[in-house]
């Protein structure tokens, strides 16, 4: 089986035999969207909610609301139906705590993300989101299976 690595603000597509893995999710959310039909996956490492949030604005796969509709129109390319496709997603974790001052780009990663997925009708089929950890997700392009690795958490298979 091929592994396709998406890095920080990157989005690739994967399809039978593949699979799609993204290290060192903190804040991060990974999208991963799949087309079960014709077994077409998609994954977007989503660092920020909005444009808003950054000086850079030329990658669509840094942001949540970009970013979702830049991996579906990429796996439309790749003949994935976008009234087929389900979500599975990962990560916005809240990786620091400093007393007096909440950042909680984690917990508005996640929000964005739900809102875009919502606006295009894309059903969230699982989560794993929150929480004080990191995650490396693998997503298997040959039955929309997203395994979720932490430190001194269990494998979890979505």
């Amino acid at each position: 089986m091929k592994q396709i690595t998406v890095g920080l603000a990157e989005g690739k597509i994967a399809e039978e035999n593949q699979f799609l893995i993204s290290y060192a999710l903190g804040s991060c959310v990974g999208v991963c969207l799949y087309d079960k039909e014709r077994k077409i996956a998609g994954m977007a490492h989503i660092i920020l909610p909005g444009k808003m949030e950054s000086r850079d604005q030329t990658n669509p796969y840094k942001f949540a609301d970009e970013g979702v509709k830049a991996l579906i129109r990429d796996m439309k390319r790749h003949g994935a139906k976008e009234s087929q496709l389900i979500a599975k997603i990962a990560g916005g974790a809240k990786m620091f705590s400093v007393p007096g001052w909440e950042w909680e780009i984690g917990e508005r990663n996640i929000k964005a993300v739900k809102k875009a997925l919502s606006e295009r009708a894309i059903r969230i089929a699982a989560e794993d989101t929150g929480k004080n950890y990191g995650r490396t997700i693998s997503f298997f392009a040959d039955d929309g299976r997203l395994e979720v690795k932490s430190i001194k958490q269990q494998l979890r298979i979505l």
